[in-house]
């Protein structure tokens, strides 16, 4: 099994690592400039002592007279690890006193000005320094004095200044990984509050996570956990309402299967088996259309994917799929919206095909005129803009529906009529799926109250459905 990695292992990485490597890089550019620093120190040191065995060699006459007394030549040489190497020539190269010859210098030389140059003694690497003096008359002589000097003392100098300046910064370094290490532990912790909460939720206990005095980005994660939640009860309790609905729903019509097979089982006349057989065959149409429904219901509630789609052409679809079954009934099944231009709105298209084809049905089931004396039965389907929203409308010129009873056409299993072959789910489908579209249903009288109707006649259903925003990305 592959591991998991750490994310406090992981902050702690990526913050201690370059705190590490700036501070070799910071310790390796210290060193550098410390041994910069010495070097210039120890060339100031030569300096000042060639000038200073110089005025020990002074000019009498046309010679010279060297005052170089024992003592000092004790104190230059007592170091025997960083002694100092010293020639006094004149003319240059012709050794006067010293303790090493020196070999010609590897730059030119102006008298009077010292250099400062890179040598090689006894296979040491050395600082060197000459000085080129005039004397006598007319400047005719040159005097030489030529000092040199390892690199042990600056060496020494490079390393105790690196010591003083990196191990404040060792100690530094070690409190602020602590202060990070102690950072990253604090601020972890509303994650493991967090995962404590989750590990002691029972599976069933769906409500919203709190944890107040998380951070923002932690605030943000709560949010999207609790949405994640609040979207698992929301199908839990659609998927609970199913069951419940489908056991209810289903109970009476297999108990009416199970009795007609029985009678059927007895009977011996093949005209009443057949009579049996009949009934049984309409109740299994009946529970198949229930449960088709109860389906519909649940799939209204379920997450579906939305996309832009033309109102007017869904409705002119499926009224002419109804064209047939309302032609044998003898219904004017008609539409009325833009034929040509795009009705845009962003919803599912199998939704809204089921929500409209639930309205057609009930008013072509429902709202037909009966018996003589009676006009034309008509179901009209519109498709209307309404600025910001999009009505979808199908109405009929039939019976109607009580306004009392009209709030409660939208109420589960509720029916307003004994015809037989509904279940008392189509409106509420419908009801559902227009909210899942972020709009609402109504229902009212198709035609307005009169003194022959009091309550107005024929039935009109409205789907209001929010206009989408962007027509031009849905057309192209």
């Amino acid at each position: 099994m592959k591991s998991i990695p750490s994310l406090r292992r992981q902050l702690l990485a990526w913050l201690l690592l370059p705190q590490l490597v700036l501070w070799l890089v910071g310790g390796a550019l210290t060193y550098r400039i410390a041994l910069i620093s010495a070097e210039k120190a120890l060339d100031q040191s030569l300096l000042q002592s060639v000038r200073s065995l110089a005025r020990q060699v002074k000019p009498i006459g046309s010679g010279l007279l060297v005052d170089f007394p024992r003592a000092a030549q004790a104190i230059i040489e007592e170091e025997p690890e960083d002694r100092v190497n010293y020639m006094v020539s004149s003319p240059p190269g012709r050794f006067l006193i010293g303790n090493l010859s020196f070999a010609e210098p590897p730059l030119p030389l102006r008298p009077g000005t010292p250099a400062v140059y890179r040598t090689e003694q006894n296979g040491r690497t050395m600082r060197a320094v000459v000085l080129d003096l005039p004397y006598g008359e007319g400047d005719a002589q040159l005097l030489r004095v030529q000092l040199a000097k390892s690199y042990v003392a600056r060496d020494r100098i490079a390393r105790e200044l690196i010591a003083d300046l990196l191990a404040p910064l060792l100690v530094l370094g070690l409190l602020l990984s602590l202060l990070v290490h102690a950072g990253i532990k604090r601020g972890m912790q509303p994650l493991t509050r967090l995962e404590i909460q989750l590990q002691q939720r029972s599976p069933q206990d769906l409500t919203p996570l709190e944890l107040t005095t998380a951070p923002r980005e932690v605030h943000t994660l709560l949010i999207a956990i609790n949405r994640l939640l609040a979207s698992v009860a929301r199908n839990m309790v659609q998927e609970k309402r199913f069951i419940n609905d489908a056991a209810h729903q289903l109970r009476t019509p297999l108990a009416g299967l199970i009795s007609q097979t029985e009678l059927a089982l007895e009977e011996e006349s093949p005209e009443l088996i057949k009579v049996r057989l009949q009934k049984v065959h309409a109740g299994a149409q009946r529970s198949a259309h229930l449960l088709n429904q109860l389906l519909m219901l649940a799939r209204s509630g379920a997450e579906v994917p939305m996309q832009p789609l033309d109102l007017a052409q869904l409705a002119r679809a499926v009224a002419r799929e109804f064209s047939p079954r309302a032609v044998s009934l003898g219904v004017d099944l008609g539409y009325e919206g833009p034929e040509q231009a795009w009705v845009w709105v962003l919803g599912s298209e199998l939704l809204l095909r089921e929500a409209l084809g639930n309205l057609i049905d009930n008013a072509l089931r429902y709202g037909r005129q009966e018996g003589a004396g009676h006009g034309e039965s008509t179901v009209t389907i519109a498709v209307l803009e309404h600025g910001p929203r999009i009505e979808l409308r199908v109405e009929d010129n039939g019976p109607g529906l009580d306004a009392a009873l009209r709030d409660q056409a939208f109420e589960r299993f509720w029916r307003g009529s004994n015809l037989p072959g509904g279940c008392g789910l189509g409106l509420s489908i419908v009801q559902e799926i227009a909210r899942r579209h972020g709009g609402e249903a109504l229902i009212e009288a198709a035609q307005p109250p009169s003194k022959a109707n009091p309550g107005g006649s024929g039935l009109r259903v409205r789907l209001l459905l929010p206009r989408l925003a962007d027509a031009s990305e849905a057309r192209a």
